[in-house]
C-alpha cells in the first residue's frame, strides 16, 4: 500500500508564484527519488475553528495563505530513502536555504492511507 507525506504551511500572499516555482523546481527530485505523485493546494477556503484549525497550527499572519500539500510513495521505506537523498543532494541546497515560506512553522507527517477510493 502506498505511504502518503503531508505538508501544512504558511506563505505569504504576495510570494505565492516563488512558492509555486519552489515546490515545482523540487517536484522532478522527489520523482526521482521514488515519490509517484505530488499535490500542492493554495488556500482558498480556510476557515477559522473554534478551538482549532489550520491557520493556528502552522502559526499563519496577516497576509499569509494556508498551503495544504502531499507526496505519494509506493510505501514508507520509499519516503524515507527519498527523503534521505533530498536532504542529502547537493542540487537541493539552495533550495532548502531560499524558501519563501518560514519552515519553522511548517507541519508534516508521514501517513498510511486506511481508505482510497
Amino acid at each position: 500500500m502506498k505511504y502518503v507525506e503531508g505538508f501544512v504551511l504558511a506563505v505569504p500572499a504576495a510570494h505565492k508564484e516563488s512558492y509555486r516555482k519552489h515546490a515545482a523546481e523540487a517536484a522532478p527530485l522527489f520523482k526521482e527519488f521514488g515519490a509517484t505523485r505530488l499535490v500542492e493546494c493554495w488556500g482558498d477556503d480556510v476557515p477559522d475553528g473554534k478551538l482549532t484549525d489550520f491557520r493556528r497550527a502552522v502559526d499563519a499572519r496577516e497576509g499569509e495563505v494556508v498551503v495544504f500539500s502531499w507526496i505519494e510513495f509506493p510505501s514508507r521505506e520509499a519516503r524515507d530513502a527519498a527523503h534521505q537523498k533530498f536532504m542529502n543532494d547537493p542540487r537541493t541546497e539552495a533550495m532548502r536555504a531560499e524558501m519563501p515560506f518560514d519552515g519553522k512553522r511548517m507541519i508534516f507527517g508521514g501517513f498510511m492511507p486506511i481508505l482510497d477510493v
